[in-house]
């Protein structure tokens, strides 16, 4: 069966957000709002299996607090207020170019968009922050659709963001790919019942991403950074660099269930 679609999640795969980008950003709304806690790259690393980030800082605070109280009525409003500023300085930092797309992922996008396929984002992420971008950094991919943040209730590893994209983009599972970098990502993808192509990154390289049906550390460029293959891809003849054809051609061997 023809790949028809690509659905790509974003922090970890389009850009290598969540240590240098999300994590500060949050530690800076921290200390803005007084709070004396910082997440430091392990204390990140460990709350990156909550999904989403306003039930991060619940998760957070629940567990381990603020180090003041805070009233149970005041809880989802201070959490709102802290997302919010979270999100303008995470914004500032995309806008900044401090943060790079990752080796690869601009050139496979070009590539499926000038053979046709769909092309969608699926993130746990706030939506100004998946436009931010979607129409700065890749203003140049036409993208079907960008499904982020509250618009579905579950998180992953749920599946509920995939099975919507499916619905958005009319395609059976079968004819998709998704591109993902963690297990709860993986999960999600695969319970849909899509294939999945996992690209590591510094966070995720710890974790089981076995489910995954390729695994490689980045998708390479051929002028810069190569990729390694990890796990699956067979007859690829991977070289460092995946490519649109490598890959339509790769699943087509997989068939429809």
């Amino acid at each position: 069966m023809a790949l028809k679609a690509i659905f790509f999640d974003q922090d970890g795969v389009i850009i290598d957000t969540e240590r240098d980008g999300h994590r500060v950003a949050f530690n800076q709304a921290f200390r803005e709002f007084g709070y004396n806690f910082q997440w430091d790259v392990d204390e990140y690393h460990a709350l990156l299996q909550v999904g989403g980030g306003k039930e991060r800082m619940k998760h957070y605070l629940h567990t381990k607090g603020f180090g003041v109280a805070v009233p149970p009525g005041a809880e989802n409003d201070l959490i709102k207020k802290l997302h919010l500023r979270k999100t303008a300085i995470f914004i500032e930092l995309i806008e900044s170019g401090r943060l790079p797309l990752r080796p690869g992922i601009h050139r496979l996008m070009k590539e499926a968009a000038a053979r046709g396929l769909k092309l969608g984002i699926c993130t746990t992420s706030d939506q100004q922050a998946a436009n931010a971008i979607a129409s700065g950094i890749l203003h140049d991919i036409p993208f079907a659709f960008i499904l982020a943040g509250d618009v579905v209730k579950k998180k992953k590893p749920d599946p509920e963001i995939y099975l919507l994209a499916l619905q958005k983009s009319g395609l059976a599972p079968h004819e998709c790919l998704v591109v993902e970098d963690s297990s709860n990502g993986i999960r999600a993808a695969k319970s849909a019942g899509i294939p999945v192509l996992a690209t590591s990154n510094p966070y995720t390289e710890r974790e089981d991403l076995s489910a995954a049906d390729i695994v490689v550390t980045c998708l390479g460029d051929f002028q810069g950074e190569k990729g390694l293959l990890r796990k699956g891809g067979r007859g690829l003849n991977h070289d460092g660099v995946l490519t649109l054809n490598q890959l339509a051609g790769w699943h087509q061997t997989l068939g429809a269930p």
